[in-house]
């Protein structure tokens, strides 16, 4: 199981900008992440499209809009 999830949706420059600084940070860590496209998903639209992007670390609400990424190699060492 991956440790980070990233929800985005087409077109984001914001999720384009947070996918390289997940990926790069995960690489760091050799932990794998999830991207999930959530457009095609209703209620994940409902909940979170005016946050994308928003990252999950160990399942739980981590950030959203922007990926600092000395915040998630924080939150990857715990």
């Amino acid at each position: 199981m991956n440790r980070v999830r990233l929800l985005t949706k087409p077109g984001c420059h914001l999720c384009d900008d947070a996918r390289n600084v997940v990926a790069a940070v995960c690489g760091e860590f050799g932990v794998g992440f999830d991207d999930i496209d959530i457009s095609g998903d209703e209620e994940l639209m409902q909940r979170y499209g005016e946050q994308i992007p928003v990252t999950f670390v160990d399942g739980a609400q981590h950030d959203f809009w922007r990926v600092d990424a000395a915040r998630l190699r924080a939150a990857l060492r715990r």
